[in-house]
């Protein structure tokens, strides 16, 4: 096991008619606020009139911002920094999912500082400040109600890129799973595969004797595949929307890093396709993680073996220990399937002339590597484009 530090001082608010206390917990950092969403399916579902009701009951004031698309745009960003610069905002209430969380965390770093927000996302700046940020969920799947992870689209060259700080994690996570009742089928497997891939990109690492860790993380695994399914078959299900909304927190919010290091090259894959297909995240992350464990699975049979008897329930076959291993890759992307999600990159149209330049642009034009688990060249990464191509 590694050293680590581990911090998730976010204040988590979940269960029922939980949004009504937004008002009061953001009357705690200020009176004037950027009220941050995206389209109009808060007001659809009733949520912003609460919202709203629950901020002007605590005297708190607010200007909107709406607008956030999936794979949120860095325009919108520079928008919202002027907007708080301009009206002397001091804290951001984002009411949505990832996309929304992420986008107000991208402005909450960027109206302190005096260069160009996209330089914390490249890595030409640290944030060392930022506005406070709070959250009302409603769609599990990111993880970024609690995590230290931005993740913004630049339109110029449509790069999708990352910044990871602990000073971006909000300071409070409204959750109330019966918002999510009416997220759309399609949109919760595409949050439960978000989940999963943050769960595996901690669990295929090289750090030995993480037995604890890896317990964790076969448990939030079993029970996404279990609860999502029910989900599907039952979208208001409280009890099992409340299992994946607390499981998309456990999944991203740092606690099953803890001890290892982990991979991430599959996020980074995936990102291109979103970056220039504008592909969700995660249909993307269906399609990549098997075609990556393919690739890479013989570099630590004996992991592949655990995932696929631990999580799967595959009979260990003592004298094809690889056949195991590959039977639990099997599974996991037959799952995907099943609950209606892509597994091949001819499903989301990305043709195979492209595979080079979404390998050359995560791997900064060929120079480095990507992944820890396996460092990945330009080179592997068009294998494994290859692998998932159909």
């Amino acid at each position: 096991m590694e050293n680590f530090e581990f911090i998730s001082p976010t204040k988590i608010i979940f269960g029922r008619s939980t949004e009504s206390l937004v008002g009061e917990e953001v009357k705690k950092y200020s009176n004037k606020i950027l009220f941050h969403y995206g389209g109009g399916s808060i007001k659809r579902i009733g949520l912003y009139e609460k919202v709203v009701g629950s901020l002007k009951e605590a005297g708190v004031k607010f200007i909107e911002l709406p607008g956030v698309k999936p794979n949120p745009r860095l325009s919108l960003v520079q928008e919202g920094i002027k907007l708080c610069r301009k009206n002397k905002i001091d804290f951001i209430l984002a009411v949505g999912g990832g996309s929304v969380i992420d986008s107000a965390k991208a402005i909450g770093v960027g109206v302190p500082y005096e260069g160009n927000v996209w330089d914390f996302y490249t890595g030409k700046a640290t944030p060392k400040e930022t506005l406070p940020v709070g959250v009302v969920l409603t769609i599990p799947g990111a993880g970024s109600e609690a995590s230290n992870s931005s993740v913004i689209t630049n339109e110029e060259g449509w790069y999708k890129r990352s910044l990871n700080n602990d000073i971006i994690r909000p300071k409070f996570a409204i959750m109330n799973p019966e918002v999510t009742f009416s997220v759309s089928s399609y949109y919760t497997a595409c949050g439960a595969a978000d989940m999963m891939a943050h769960v595996m990109e901690r669990y295929f690492t090289n750090t030995r004797n993480t037995d604890l860790t890896d317990r964790l993380c076969e448990a939030t695994l079993k029970t996404i595949i279990k609860n999502v399914q029910i989900v599907l078959r039952e979208p208001s299900n409280y009890d099992a929307r409340a299992e994946l909304m607390w499981a998309s927190t456990i999944a991203h919010n740092g606690l099953l890093g803890t001890g290892r290091v982990g991979d991430w090259a599959s996020h980074l894959i995936e990102h291109e396709l979103s970056g220039l297909y504008d592909v969700t995240h995660g249909a993307g992350l269906a399609v990549i993680f098997p075609a990556w464990m393919k690739y890479v699975y013989k570099h630590r049979t004996d992991k592949f073996v655990q995932f696929a008897t631990r999580v799967w329930n595959v009979e260990l076959d003592f004298e094809n220990p690889e056949k195991t291993a590959l039977e639990g890759i099997e599974q996991l992307r037959d799952f995907f399937k099943k609950i209606g999600l892509p597994t091949t990159l001819k499903e989301l149209n990305i043709p195979e002339e492209k595979f080079e330049e979404l390998a050359l642009k995560c791997t900064n034009g060929g120079t480095t590597t990507i992944g820890n688990f396996v460092k990945l060249s330009k080179e592997d990464v068009i294998e494994i484009l290859r692998i998932a191509k159909e």
